[in-house]
């Protein structure tokens, strides 16, 4: 018996070694940029699923922190009056599709029987900024493990299919890079996704979509303290994405003072691996257990609001701009 035990827990260190020396050699694909952030989570997907995470413990700190270092370190790429200007315009169709898609996302709960909870995560999910708005309003209902990891999962899953899908509809459209950062910024849920599909557009849509996304994001604000009044939670602590006021700090360094111009372009392809890398963590978290906890009536609703609000964006843009 000790033999066998022996043996198995041999097998199990190899295989732990195995997965760590796979998982380096990604990020050293990341580092050098030979691999790009739609590849980087593909990578992450399959590798999961047929060599586990040997990191689980400390992915999702991982991409809370890198996601954060790579946002700021955008900053030093972008333009303040180019930014004002684009938040302008995104500025009303983000206040009517945030409402809107919590509106429908409440209905759509009801008439499918989610979880009262698991429903809201996933409409704020999708109407502010994905993992980011779903770890903010969980504490503030309460949520509890089960509920906040589905919601999750839904939000991930249609993340990892936005970084593909919205750049190929952008080109056969024929979108400008203006309308495909607000589309972007609109519509794909987690900043992550956002940057990603951005970039890959190009550099205006890239600048775009990160300051309009950015300035979304500020919504957690309100819409926790609406849900705190809602779910009448009391003595809630409220989360306030403090990364945002240094994103806006490293943009005003970039735009007034001269002397960041020669290490800016270096902190923006730094801050360019640290997303890649990111979205390489996010794909090891889709593994086949995630897929089948999310549930058929979650995914849907996910689905349906996804749909929902990408129409929405599209329609405004590309007509009512």
């Amino acid at each position: 018996m000790k033999t066998k035990e022996h043996t198995a827990s041999q097998l199990f260190e190899v295989n732990r070694y195995l997965q760590q020396a796979i998982f380096a050699a990604v990020i050293f694909l990341c580092l050098f940029s030979i691999i790009s952030p739609p590849i980087a989570l593909l990578f992450g997907v399959v590798i999961v699923n047929i060599f586990g995470n040997p990191f689980v413990e400390f992915n999702n700190k991982a991409i809370t922190f890198l996601l954060q270092f790579s946002v700021i370190g955008l900053g030093f790429g972008m333009n303040a009056s180019s930014a004002i200007s684009a938040g302008k315009e995104g500025f009303l169709l983000t206040i009517f599709s945030i409402f809107s898609t919590l509106i429908l996302g409440t209905f759509l709960g009801k008439w499918l029987k989610t979880d009262k909870k698991t429903s809201h995560l996933i409409s704020c999910g999708t109407a502010i900024c994905g993992g980011s708005a779903i770890a903010a309003i969980s504490p503030v209902i309460k949520s509890n493990e089960n509920q906040t990891s589905i919601a999750l999962g839904v939000i991930f899953i249609l993340n990892s299919i936005a970084l593909f899908v919205f750049p190929f509809i952008g080109h056969q459209l024929d979108l400008s890079q203006k309308d495909f950062g607000l589309w972007c910024a609109i519509a794909i849920h987690d900043t992550s996704s956002v940057v990603g599909a951005a970039n890959k557009y190009g550099a205006e849509a890239l600048q775009i979509a990160t300051t309009v996304k950015l300035a979304r994001a500020l919504w957690i604000i309100p819409i926790s303290i609406l849900t705190a009044a809602i779910f009448k939670s009391k003595n809630s602590k409220i989360k306030i994405p403090y990364f945002i006021g240094l994103f806006i700090v490293a943009m005003l360094l970039n735009s007034y003072v001269p002397a960041t111009a020669v290490i800016a372009p270096h902190i923006v392809n730094i801050a360019k691996i640290g997303l890649t890398i990111t979205l390489f963590l996010i794909g090891a978290t889709l593994n086949i257990n995630t897929l089948k906890s999310v549930g058929v009536k979650p995914l849907l609703q996910g689905v349906f609001l996804w749909i929902f609000i990408a129409v929405l964006g599209l329609v405004s843009i590309l007509y009512l701009g």
